[in-house]
């Protein structure tokens, strides 16, 4: 027996009411769920900063003012002028080092001083866009990756007054700025040197109880979300702010970071894929004392991702120290005396 014509077409028309049903309510969804998501971006706040440096001892640092190179500036391709500090020595060998989150270039004076004095290295130490003295739009990116796009350019600026092997290092975030920028398809360097880097937030190297930053994780949230859609329009939002001590602050520091920075400086994502893209000679060096990362949980995370690198753990060491202590200065400046070059 066959179905009438008029009974095709009545089921033909509840499924398309079933359909169009489940169209509207994926459609209601949707919206619901964006709405969510832009109240966590636009009305959740990033909490102001406060006294409590979360056990980093910032009354270690000592810059040797009388050795403070003055700032110099470079264009990166944005048409934007970015200052650095050049400490020269009698060697071909050069490093650019990387400073941290929240202050500038200034404080890496000690381990610069000490590799240019002793002409291990010419040391070049650039503030990162939105960071030091002489900036505007402090503490922003214009997007993801543009901190990256500046060390290229200031890479290629650098290998035209440079000849010579021409090494990347990092302390803190600009250490975990130098992983990322390992595994980006970047301007080639010969060397790694990662001092108390910051990797990422899902590493077993990251510390959650420190009290050095304040993380707006409904704004984090959301706008990893939104990201994740390819909606960027929002990610000028501060996410961070950080705890320097009012006794050191004098206007030069940088004390919330919008979005598009704060991604910019750590390692991506997939954190192992960037550590394992290390493939020039790299040296890693955490404090024992470190108050800010987990200083255990390097030798293994490295000895998975990138076997190659050394790691060296430095006994009664602190996350400052292994920029200011002479015991520091010297284990680096003896890797760099054994770096022969790509």
């Amino acid at each position: 027996m066959t179905s009438q014509p008029g009974a095709k077409r009545s089921k033909s028309r509840r499924k398309k009411r079933i359909f169009r049903r489940i169209g509207f309510s994926f459609g209601i969804s949707a919206v619901i769920f964006l709405i969510v998501v832009f109240s966590m971006v636009l009305f959740s706040k990033t909490d102001v900063p406060n006294g409590d440096d979360g056990d980093l001892s910032f009354d270690t640092l000592q810059t040797n003012e009388n050795k403070l190179p003055s700032l110099q500036q470079y264009t990166a391709r944005d048409g934007e002028k970015l200052s650095y500090r050049y400490y020269g020595a009698e060697t071909d060998k050069t490093i650019i080092l990387l400073h941290g989150s929240a202050y500038h270039s200034s404080y890496l004076q000690p381990l610069a001083s000490h590799l240019s004095e002793n002409d291990v290295a010419n040391v070049y130490t650039p503030d990162f866009r939105g960071h030091g003295p002489q900036t505007e739009n402090r503490g922003e990116a214009d997007y993801i990756g543009q901190l990256e796009d500046d060390i290229n350019d200031f890479v290629k600026y650098i290998r035209s007054q440079q000849e010579g092997p021409l090494l990347l290092g990092g302390h803190s975030s600009g250490g975990g700025t130098v992983i990322r920028y390992a595994g980006g398809e970047n301007e080639p360097v010969d060397g790694y040197l990662m001092l108390s880097p910051f990797i990422h937030h899902t590493a077993p190297t990251y510390r959650p109880d420190s009290e050095w930053s304040n993380v707006n994780m409904p704004r984090m949230i959301g706008l990893s979300i939104l990201n994740t859609f390819g909606i960027t329009v929002l990610n000028h939002k501060d996410v961070i702010s950080f705890n320097m001590p009012e006794a050191v602050r004098d206007g030069t520091e940088t004390l919330r970071y919008n979005y598009a920075l704060q991604i910019s400086m750590h390692a991506r994502n997939d954190y192992g894929k960037d550590i394992a893209s290390l493939e020039e000679p790299s040296f890693v060096m955490i404090g024992t004392d470190d108050h800010i990362s987990k200083p255990e949980a390097f030798q293994p995370l490295f000895n998975e991702y990138s076997p190659k690198t050394k790691v060296s753990l430095l006994p009664d060491v602190s996350h400052f120290d292994v920029v200011t202590k002479n015991t520091a200065h010297k284990m680096i400046a003896e890797w760099l005396d054994h770096y022969d070059g790509p």
